[in-house]
């Protein structure tokens, strides 16, 4: 047996098929939403996953206005921004967040679990979140994809 006939083959950015898929938030937990798209986003739901490589699926979420947070999570959890001038820090709930825009939960929750660099940047630019049920990708044909 020849030890030099199993390459291992590496994916690339030209060799990576990037296709579209729909998810539908609706009555969905947003951590484990937000989790299962950062993996697709990823690219680690597909064979030949290659860590350096960008290899995931483009991701439209759409109904992010009917999500559900377990619990008192709703009103009693913190998110904080900091605009990085004197006393630029923020505390907002996840129900103020939703309040003035439904989809921005949801980014922020699936950027959370996403590399913090350059990549998890290009990663997320993959993302597409819909707080109704219409989305303008209907020409690409996205595969529905259920958790």
């Amino acid at each position: 047996m020849d030890q030099y006939s199993f390459k291992t083959i590496y994916a690339n950015k030209a060799t990576a098929e990037k296709n579209w898929v729909l998810v539908d938030a609706k009555d969905q937990v947003l951590g484990r939403l937000a989790s299962e798209v950062a993996r697709v986003l990823r690219g680690k739901n597909k064979t030949n996953y290659t860590p350096n490589t960008d290899m995931g699926d483009h991701v439209v979420i759409i109904n992010a206005e009917k999500v559900k947070m377990t619990g008192k999570k709703w009103n009693n959890r913190v998110i904080f921004t900091y605009s990085g001038y004197p006393g630029g820090q923020r505390e907002l709930s996840p129900k103020e967040i939703s309040e003035k825009n439904p989809a921005r939960l949801v980014e922020l929750s699936v950027r959370g679990m996403l590399p913090k660099n350059t990549m998890g940047r290009q990663l997320f630019r993959s993302l597409h979140v819909y707080a109704g049920a219409e989305h303008p990708h209907t020409a690409n044909q996205p595969k529905e994809l259920k958790f």
